[in-house]
């Protein structure tokens, strides 16, 4: 991802419009094609399809941002990206059934039956979608702290050590540990919040 910040939402999809806005579409891809990935692997898809997916879901944003944005009542990008996301979805989930109708009809209708709930979908790509900001604003935090503060953090939040297992680990007190990873959180929680704030 960029060193900056990302855009807002607004000005980036406005610039969508333009498929020939390499830079726009690059900050696209980069946010989003690792959410509506992950959360199409989660989903069950092989990796093939999943790549597939993440291309259906890209070429329906660009066939439809500008209608979108012409909409009164449009709602969030979020939103409407969740939505794209989940009808693509559902589409290959019924696509991949149905292709074996002919062969085994019952094993198709099996799992058009099994086919996820729209509301778990939703939630599964807004779960990547938190994911992925919160990668970006961790690595913004790691690339402008030391890295004796980061691994602070890192040994308490992400890989759970105690902090006086950490404070062992580091070769330093408690106390600095506690100030450490307050200090990334705090500063990962800014972040996120002042990307929500522009691109809710």
């Amino acid at each position: 991802m960029p060193a900056s910040p990302p855009e807002t939402r607004a000005s980036l999809i406005l610039r969508l419009q333009n498929a020939e806005d390499a830079a726009a579409w690059d900050q696209f891809v980069e946010l989003y094609g690792p959410v509506v990935y992950r959360s199409a692997r989660g989903r069950g898809l092989q990796a093939a399809d999943a790549e597939n997916l993440v291309q259906e879901v890209l070429l329906a944003v660009m066939q439809s941002v500008s209608k979108w944005l012409l909409r009164d009542d449009r709602g969030s990008f979020r939103a409407w990206l969740l939505r794209i996301a989940r009808n693509e979805v559902v589409n290959m989930l019924t696509l991949r059934a149905t292709r074996s109708l002919g062969e085994d009809g019952d094993d198709a209708l099996r799992k058009i039956r099994d086919l996820p709930v729209v509301d778990e979908i939703s939630e599964l790509v807004d779960l990547e979608y938190r994911r992925a900001v919160f990668r970006w604003a961790a690595e913004r935090v790691q690339q402008a702290i030391a890295p004796r503060t980061w691994q602070a953090f890192w040994l308490t939040h992400v890989e759970g050590l105690s902090v006086e297992q950490a404070a062992t680990q580091l070769g330093t007190r408690p106390g600095n540990i506690h100030f450490g990873r307050s200090r990334v959180m705090a500063r990962i929680r800014q972040l996120v919040g002042q990307y929500e704030e522009r691109n809710v």
